[in-house]
């Protein structure tokens, strides 16, 4: 498997400041982007999609319960309950695998949504070492986990 390169990062940078940028016209502020290790930082709501074809892996956003309900009131969503945070995270790493598909090929096949309320980072991983983007919105913490290896 070959790590993915500079760019290819980069488009997981983009995807998340345009989201936020046109959900709620507030960019976040990317914090930094790292090698993630033992355990991955998670917050409240996690969003994850699985990766094949070209790629193999997944992608996690994490957000804290506070964050995905400020988005939802901000789209005038009034059913704040469980279900409904789950089902917004699950749509925002949707979002942003479907960004992904655009940059590297219509070859990603791209699962549906798993979402989970904890702990995401203790799933099975790809790498060692995936790639974390932490970013801050509107006072709230977050990250984007690339768990990603291209298929030689």
């Amino acid at each position: 498997m070959a790590a993915l390169n500079e760019s290819d990062l980069r488009l997981f940078i983009d995807s998340v400041t345009r989201y936020f940028s046109v959900t709620s016209r507030t960019p976040p502020q990317i914090a930094a982007a790292f090698l993630g290790t033992d355990p991955l930082p998670t917050h409240d709501f996690n969003g994850i999609v699985s990766f094949s074809g070209r790629f193999t892996g997944q992608v996690i956003v994490s957000l804290p319960a506070m964050a995905v309900r400020e988005l939802l009131v901000m789209q005038h969503e009034t059913d704040l309950s469980e279900n409904n945070l789950l089902d917004a995270v699950g749509e925002i790493a949707n979002t942003l695998a479907g960004n992904a598909r655009q940059t590297l090929g219509s070859g990603l096949e791209i699962s549906v949504p798993v979402t989970m309320r904890g702990r995401a980072g203790q799933r099975s991983r790809v790498r060692h070492h995936p790639y974390v983007i932490s970013f801050r919105w509107n006072t709230y913490p977050g990250l984007v986990c690339v768990d990603l290896d291209r298929l030689a």
